[in-house]
């Protein structure tokens, strides 16, 4: 059983109800016109939601059969490949929109950039996207083995990278980066958790870029 397999077998792990930043997404991507939406890491479906609700299609990428499993359960009809995010193109599909909640920074470097040129070849022209990536200044930073700068292993397993102004500006170059903000997630499946510091990320494909 692979990593992500072990985390959702137990189904809904993270209960049903939306992240913030993908209600925020949803109502930005409505404003903008844009009605077609690859989620990468779509796990079970928890934050295609409010785009959904919203009338914008969906279709999903996701690693973990168990999660998808779990989508089917709860009668998603949305789309989803299965098969990791670095593997990408699925389909042959230009995207209006991606969002991208919290998968990013499980990468390494490389990584990192493919799978952020793997989203601009399949963004349509001026096609917007949103990520979600921790920040340094999340109370998990410094915590387990350092890897490399600002990247730990934790002591789950999971390996992340914490971003910070820099390493977003570095790492998003080849797209026009509209905003980016620190954010707190709140952590609605666990009482009085403290929420998760993030950097929200709003970057568009410009022609000729």
């Amino acid at each position: 059983m692979n990593f992500w397999d072990s985390i959702f077998q137990d189904g809904a792990v993270w209960s049903y109800e939306p992240a913030d930043s993908a209600i925020f997404a949803a109502d930005y991507f409505l404003k903008s016109g844009i009605c077609n939406v690859l989620i990468p890491g779509i796990g079970y479906g928890r934050n295609s939601t409010p785009f959904i609700d919203k009338g914008i299609g969906v279709t999903g990428i996701e690693i973990s059969l168990r999660a998808i499993e779990t989508a089917k359960n709860n009668d998603l009809k949305t789309p989803i490949h299965h098969g990791s995010v670095l593997n990408m193109p699925f389909d042959n599909i230009k995207y209006d929109g991606i969002y991208c909640y919290a998968v990013l920074h499980l990468f390494n470097r490389n990584e990192r950039k493919l799978f952020l040129t793997s989203c601009y070849n399949q963004l349509s022209e001026n096609g917007i996207m949103i990520f979600v990536v921790v920040s340094v200044k999340s109370n998990m930073y410094g915590q387990g083995k350092l890897l490399s700068k600002n990247r730990y292993q934790l002591n789950n397993g999971l390996k992340i990278f914490f971003y910070d102004e820099k390493a977003i500006i570095n790492e998003f170059t080849n797209f026009e980066v509209l905003e980016y903000s620190e954010i707190n997630e709140p952590i609605k499946h666990m009482k009085d958790e403290p929420p998760l510091q993030c950097y929200k990320i709003v970057a568009r494909k410009k022609a000729g870029m």
